[in-house]
């Protein structure tokens, strides 16, 4: 298993920019990939972004795409989310999330481990 400790969410007026990161400990040599995905009230879970472990090859939901990047730091085995130009629509409980297999990034299904969530609420 890998543990995944998050921070940086928090209050940002929209326009406003934030940078979440993901701590990940354990096995975390099993690490294929990591993600980022996001909740709103009353709705599912949904994908926003993810990286490649081996390589950097992103992915993106095409709602953040040009506003938000992911990217990791493979020594401190961590990933970030810059997100920048925030929308009111962004507001969500964000999660980390690590695959141990190259399955498609963009289901839940597909990862094995997952971090507590961060709140992060844009203003209108």
């Amino acid at each position: 298993q890998v543990q995944l400790v998050e921070s940086g969410g928090g209050l940002v007026q929209a326009g406003g920019s934030l940078r979440l990161s993901c701590a990940a400990s354990g096995r975390t040599f099993t690490i294929s990939t990591m993600g980022w995905f996001r909740q709103a009230p009353g709705k599912e879970r949904e994908f926003v972004a993810a990286i490649r472990w081996s390589g950097t090859r992103t992915y993106y939901t095409d709602s953040v795409k040009g506003r938000f990047t992911i990217s990791r730091d493979g020594a401190k085995n961590t990933v970030y989310l810059q997100m920048n130009s925030l929308k009111h629509e962004d507001t969500a409980v964000y999660y980390c999330a690590a695959a141990r297999y190259g399955a498609a990034v963009y289901y839940r299904t597909s990862y094995d481990d997952w971090g507590q969530g961060t709140q992060v609420t844009v203003s209108s």
